[in-house]
């Protein structure tokens, strides 16, 4: 009995070793907790639709448009990518970005056109599915390691998305909202009359499910170079942006997306000379009776 209660003393003096689970850290999940966040903020702007509170679901589709422009660059920060986290964000996008927005102006003008305002919504959904398929596409066709071949898109496209991105797409369909809700809090009750008219709204949605699919290249502004003369401009025009954001958010929504579509030809127009200059690059040269590559 002695060497018994030895034994159990000794068990007890003992240092713990501290249990060591399986599983990734937690920093890892914090993208997928994010992305579940937006998620979440998608539903809930579904449901405030329901209950016509049209500013509540507006503001959260633009909470959604914030964190999906934050999770994908946390994860590549801590170094949390995966093929997981790639197919829920596009899960997501596709439930805040294609079925969100569409169904919140079917519920908010679309209804009075009976089944012919169902159309719209419907397009627009699928555009956006299609975009995020053609994206998780080109995910899976692109080389796993970048040097082992020749990258997946030329140098001079890496600044550029194919079509409009989904956050933008609902911000740009989104705009009738935000200028109806904008024009009631100025007492203008005609205009705000004019843009809840469903055919503008319809129109809309059909223009920019038809972007979304397109080849037309738009900035992605990731690795955007800011000359130095224009970094204190830059910097103030934001800080203005964000001000007038606080103080009049329908406002500031409703010239952001003016100034996205106005910006949509002179990407194009940016995308076609680096293309050009590329090309000039590679053509033959002629030196001394050879032919030679630049």
């Amino acid at each position: 009995m002695s060497g018994t209660r030895l034994r159990g003393r000794l068990r007890r003096l003992r240092p713990r070793t501290r249990p060591r689970y399986k599983g990734p850290s937690f920093n890892r999940l914090i993208p997928n907790i994010m992305t579940m966040l937006g998620l979440c903020a998608g539903l809930t702007a579904i449901r405030f639709a329901f209950d016509a509170q049209w500013e509540k679901a507006a503001a959260l589709i633009v909470v959604c448009a914030a964190i999906d422009a934050l999770d994908g660059r946390l994860a590549r920060l801590l170094k949390a990518t995966s093929r997981f986290g790639a197919e829920f964000d596009s899960l997501s996008d596709f439930l805040c970005f294609g079925v969100a927005p569409a169904l919140i102006l079917f519920l908010w003008t679309l209804h009075d056109a009976r089944g012919l305002g169902f159309t719209p919504c419907l397009l627009f959904a699928v555009c956006s599915a299609l975009r995020l398929a053609r994206f998780n596409a080109a995910i899976d066709d692109a080389p796993a390691l970048p040097l082992a071949g020749p990258p997946p898109k030329p140098a001079y496209s890496q600044n550029f998305f194919t079509g409009v991105p989904a956050p933008a797409g609902a911000g740009l369909a989104l705009f009738p909202l935000f200028a109806a809700l904008l024009f009631q809090d100025w007492g203008w009750t005609g205009l705000a009359a004019a843009v809840r008219h469903p055919a503008f709204s319809g129109l809309l949605l059909v223009v920019v499910g038809g972007l979304m699919v397109s080849t037309l290249p738009t900035w992605s502004f990731k690795n955007f170079k800011v000359p130095a003369d224009y970094v204190l401009p830059l910097l103030l025009g934001i800080g203005a942006y964000v001000a007038v954001l606080l103080t009049e958010p329908w406002a500031a929504l409703a010239t952001g997306g003016l100034i996205y579509g106005g910006m949509l030809p002179f990407s194009t127009r940016s995308y076609r000379r680096l293309k050009r200059e590329a090309e000039a690059m590679l053509e033959p040269v002629v030196v001394s009776g050879s032919e030679e590559r630049a």
